[in-house]
């Protein structure tokens, strides 16, 4: 018994100097991050800064690979199926780990079960954002207008049954007693397009995906879903100065890595991250 308990402390020993050694030299190749959204979508723009910040930092190529489709569930299931290496991992929205049920037993993972959590990049709020052809230029006018309109006449854009997008502009509708025609899109820069081209009248969108739009001029912000203002649009109102207190929308895009890959690097991975955070380049897109 006591052979088998020395042999034992030494297998545990060794293991973990193999594990110190791995974190000491990871990452020894190109590290994929999947972005479980077509190009052009509200967290491209993070994603891709991120994995510039941790190209520079750990002297190691991050790929972004986009892997839409099933409101993100693809790419996560791809993730939840890899390696647990560190080599393979997803910038995920935090909506597929609180909605979307059945998408994520579709593809055959659970998200509560077989990730580890590795660090939150962004929290990004929703705007509410209209076409300019619209008579309106507060989120009370544009309320009555609504109102004043009959039922289900406005069209507003999502990314999918489910997301963010969605939820906000549902979240709304029930506080105000209005009603819109949910049009879903199977991305998001394509709800953008739609709305730019006034096939959709609104969006209730993640501030980065819309906040080049707003500034050009071809789309007009309402409201910004949030408790502060944001210094990406200083003149947009909150929802609570647009005169809807509560109407609060946002979504988190935490890094996550498949069960089981060692602690040692997924270590090493927040503390870069956690270091990309203090570029003032990269905390202009979340506030």
């Amino acid at each position: 018994m006591l052979r088998v308990t020395i042999v034992w402390g030494c297998l545990m020993i060794a293991f973990a100097a193999f594990a110190a050694d791995e974190a000491g030299t990871y990452p020894r190749r190109p590290v994929r991050l999947i972005n479980p959204y077509p190009p052009g979508g509200a967290s491209d723009p993070s994603c891709r800064l991120l994995a510039d910040s941790l190209t520079k930092a750990m002297g190691q190529q991050f790929v972004v690979d986009n892997r839409g489709g099933a409101a993100g569930n693809i790419g996560a299931a791809l993730v939840a199926k890899a390696a647990p290496d560190g080599y393979v991992l997803l910038f995920a929205s935090g909506t597929i780990f609180t909605i979307n049920p059945y998408l994520y037993k579709s593809q055959g993972f659970d998200p509560q079960q077989d990730f580890d959590p590795v660090a939150n990049f962004a929290t990004l709020p929703n705007v509410i954002v209209v076409h300019p052809s619209l008579p309106v230029r507060t989120l009370a006018e544009f309320t009555q207008y609504v109102k004043g309109q009959p039922e289900n006449t406005l069209n507003y854009a999502s990314n999918g049954t489910g997301s963010s997008l969605h939820l906000a502009a549902e979240l709304y509708q029930k506080m105000t007693g209005t009603r819109m025609q949910h049009i879903p899109y199977v991305s998001p820069g394509l709800a953008t397009q739609d709305t730019i081209s006034n096939r959709a009248q609104v969006v209730f969108h993640l501030l980065p995906a819309v906040a080049p739009q707003v500034k050009a001029g071809t789309l007009r912000a309402l409201a910004l879903l949030a408790t502060t203002r944001s210094t990406v649009l200083p003149d947009v109102p909150t929802s609570a100065e647009a005169g809807i207190p509560g109407l609060i929308s946002s979504n988190f895009y935490p890094v996550m890595a498949p069960k089981g890959t060692p602690k040692a690097v997924v270590a090493k991975l927040n503390r870069e991250i956690n270091r990309a955070l203090t570029d003032p380049v990269s905390f202009s897109l979340m506030t």
